[in-house]
C-alpha cells in the first residue's frame, strides 16, 4: 500500500505518529507573563545536536508552552518516567491561561540555578534551556500552518544522583516513556549495544 495527501480507507486514523516512533515526550516547563509555572507534554520534541546541546519541541497551534518559551526566552525539559506517567497525563489537560499544572498534577517544582523557570523536581533528569529560535512553520508551498516550533540551547543539566551509574546517566534505570502513535506509549525497559565499524 502506498498514498499521497488522500488516506485509504482501509487506515481509520493517519499512522503518522505510528510509524515516526517511538518519540520522547518533552515535559516543557515555562513562566507566563505574570510569573505563573506552566507544565506540558509535547510528543514532537527531540533533540537536535549536542556542543553544544540543543533540543527542540513543536506545537499544534500558539499554545501557552510556545508563547511563553518565545516571550520570555528560556523553557525547561524534565524527562518523563513510567512512575511518573500519570502525572504528565494530567499536565495535558487544557486549562485556564495563569492556571500551574504542577499543581493540578501534584508535581514539587525543581529550582533552576541559570534561569527562573522550574522543572520537575521528581524527574531523573531535566535540562534549563535559553530559547534560540521561535518560528510559525509552512507547508511545502510556503503557506503558514497553525504549527510552531522553539528550539532552544541547554545551559545547566540536573540529574538525580541514584541515576548516575558506572560514570553514565541509567538510562533504563530511569524507564523514561515516549510516545507512539494513537494515545499509545512504551516504556524503555532494556538496552543493547552495537559498535560502530570505526569502533
Amino acid at each position: 500500500m502506498n498514498y499521497g495527501d488522500t488516506r485509504p480507507d482501509c487506515l481509520d486514523f493517519n499512522p503518522f505518529k505510528a510509524i515516526v516512533t517511538p518519540r520522547p515526550i518533552g515535559w516543557i516547563g515555562t513562566l507566563d507573563d505574570q510569573g505563573t509555572p506552566n507544565l506540558a507534554p509535547y510528543s514532537f520534541f527531540n533533540g537536535l545536536g549536542a556542543y553544544p546541546d540543543q533540543v527542540f519541541f513543536a506545537s499544534d497551534g500558539a499554545k501557552h508552552s510556545y508563547v511563553n518559551a518565545r516571550d520570555r526566552g528560556e523553557f525547561t525539559f524534565s524527562l518523563a518516567t513510567e512512575e511518573l506517567a500519570q502525572a504528565m497525563n494530567k499536565s495535558a489537560a487544557t486549562l485556564p491561561y495563569g492556571v500551574s499544572e504542577f499543581d493540578v498534577a501534584g508535581l514539587d517544582k525543581g529550582q533552576p540555578v541559570n534561569i527562573r523557570t522550574p522543572f520537575v523536581a521528581a524527574s531523573p533528569a531535566a535540562f534549563e534551556c535559553v530559547t534560540i529560535h521561535t518560528m510559525q512553520l509552512e507547508d511545502r508551498t510556503g503557506k503558514l500552518i497553525d504549527r510552531y516550533m522553539v528550539i532552544g540551547e541547554v545551559v545547566r543539566t540536573h540529574i538525580r544522583d541514584e541515576f548516575v551509574k558506572d560514570g553514565r546517566f541509567d538510562t533504563v534505570g530511569a524507564r523514561p516513556i515516549a510516545r507512539m502513535g494513537y494515545r499509545d506509549y512504551t516504556t524503555v525497559q532494556n538496552a543493547w549495544e552495537l559498535l560502530r565499524p570505526d569502533d
